[in-house]
């Protein structure tokens, strides 16, 4: 329920909110800690009306950051290539799915995802404790398992709008929660208990 809500309010948006919203929500981003100290960000292109990622990609490359980003597998899973910059890309239809924009050099498997010193993360919404609703296809829910499997903490990053900054999402036992929420807004942060 929460989802279509959120997909609903979303597809209202106007090109310029978007857009708008991408340069702020980068400037935000930029002034992380967490990005500041970052060698590799594994991060990913928004599509559609999500908080735009293109400004920020480019401003960490400017850096001098490595960026990886997604490639949706068969099987849900993502694999991981360099971004750099928008030559980089190619337009990949998946199925009935969406469009995806996905790195077209050399692919680092699934594990390159745990080279990162960040992980910026796609989402619909994030409550007050840190855990965030995706979009339900548990590509995300794979990344952060695998990261807790091979023992590498990166830093977990939110970007969303700042109306998906909920009280509550729905959680399961297996849902990990993120550290921060970036929105065009500001940025909250998450304490979880050690």
């Amino acid at each position: 329920m929460l989802r279509q809500e959120i997909l609903a309010v979303r597809n209202r948006l106007t090109a310029d909110d978007v857009r708008e919203a991408a340069v702020a929500l980068a400037g935000r981003a930029l002034e992380l800690p967490e990005l500041a100290r970052a060698r590799t960000v594994a991060a990913y292109v928004s599509v559609g009306s999500e908080p735009g990622t293109l400004a920020l990609l480019d401003a960490l490359r400017a850096r001098g950051v490595r960026v990886l980003l997604p490639a949706l597998l068969p099987d849900n899973d993502l694999d991981w290539g360099a971004y750099t910059g928008e030559g980089s890309l190619a337009r990949v239809q998946h199925g009935s799915k969406m469009a995806l924009f996905e790195p077209t050099g050399q692919r680092l498997g699934p594990d390159g995802v745990a080279l990162a010193d960040a992980v910026l993360l796609p989402g619909l919404a994030v409550d007050a404790r840190g855990m965030r609703l995706g979009r339900g296809g548990g590509s995300y829910d794979r990344v952060l398992a695998r990261l807790e499997r091979v023992g590498v903490h990166p830093a977990l990053v939110v970007l969303l709008f700042d109306s998906e900054v909920v009280e509550r999402v729905p959680a399961e036992a297996h849902d990990r929660p993120v550290d921060a929420v970036v929105t065009p807004s500001g940025v909250r942060r998450f304490r979880h208990g050690s």
